[in-house]
């Protein structure tokens, strides 16, 4: 039985016209200038509304080469339902505008069977839009190329979940069909956010937040999991996929295939100037094949 979970933010977060949709994706891939290489295994990309952080976005999703790819791991966090664990999808078709991506049933009963998954209802699943805002770029970059997708809800993590989770998946980054999709915003700076870090050596309050992001976006891209916590559990930063990330990265350390991360883009949604502004970052890496 076909469960398809729709497009709910489609209409406002991002236009539910798939020709104006399609227009605006291919305008951004175009802008970035990236090549595709057969090389990125993976990548971390923002999810928020598309005329904040769709460009952003972008210098992700342009590196991907569709040639060999079958199959695409999506890792999200949950913003609204709490559990300790990950969950994965109870539909069978997950809907965008542009065309459907079909879920594999296949390895998602792989997943469940190792009793470690809970499964997320429909609503559930329909609320979250870490995993959804990825979509539309997906169906448009493997437009004419079958994929399924493994979307995984990661909730919140305690550090051995994460080690735990990452062993357990590590053994799809080494099949190179496989895809992954890391789903995170950065800083989400200022009182609506309840976060305000402020280090004044920077300048102004901008130039300290992208100091923050890019300490942590240079550990992430040492690929140490361990040095990850250790920075967030000493700043805090509001980084909305941390979990996914830390999966992720303990993923890349028990995996055999050698794979480096590397960010492209930095962006804000803007510039933080007093204490009364606010602003959430955006940054876009691959994970390529480190020879």
């Amino acid at each position: 039985m076909e469960i398809v979970r729709r497009p709910s933010h489609a209409g406002s977060w991002y236009t539910d016209n798939p020709q104006k949709l399609a227009e605006e994706l291919e305008g951004w891939l175009r802008e970035s200038g990236l090549t595709k290489s057969h090389d990125v295994r993976g990548v971390i990309a923002p999810h928020a509304g598309y005329s904040y952080s769709g460009r952003a976005a972008a210098y992700a999703f342009g590196n991907i080469d569709p040639t060999n790819i079958t199959r695409v791991f999506l890792l999200g966090p949950s913003h609204h339902y709490y559990t300790l664990k990950c969950a994965v999808s109870t539909a069978t078709v997950y809907r965008t505008p542009i065309g459907d991506l079909p879920i594999d049933l296949e390895v998602i009963e792989e997943l469940k069977a190792t009793g470690k998954f809970e499964t997320m209802d429909i609503r559930v699943d329909e609320d979250e839009h870490s995993m959804e805002m990825h979509l539309p770029y997906l169906a448009k970059v493997f437009e004419g190329h079958p994929v399924k997708v493994v979307p995984i809800l990661v909730g919140a993590l305690k550090p051995e979940a994460e080690a735990m989770y990452g062993q357990l998946l590590a053994k799809y980054v080494d099949d190179p069909k496989n895809f992954f999709s890391v789903s995170s915003d950065f800083c989400h700076w200022g009182s609506r956010f309840n976060y305000m870090h402020y280090d004044k050596k920077h300048g102004a309050i901008h130039r300290s937040i992208e100091a923050l992001d890019r300490m942590g976006m240079d550990i992430i891209e040492t690929g140490n999991p361990d040095a990850f916590k250790q920075y967030l559990s000493e700043y805090d930063n509001t980084i909305c996929g941390r979990h996914p990330i830390s999966v992720f990265l303990h993923m890349l350390r028990n995996c055999s295939t050698k794979i480096k991360i590397n960010f492209l883009q930095y962006e804000q949604s803007s510039q933080c100037k007093t204490m009364r502004d606010s602003s959430v970052s955006y940054a876009s890496a691959a994970a390529k094949l480190d020879a």
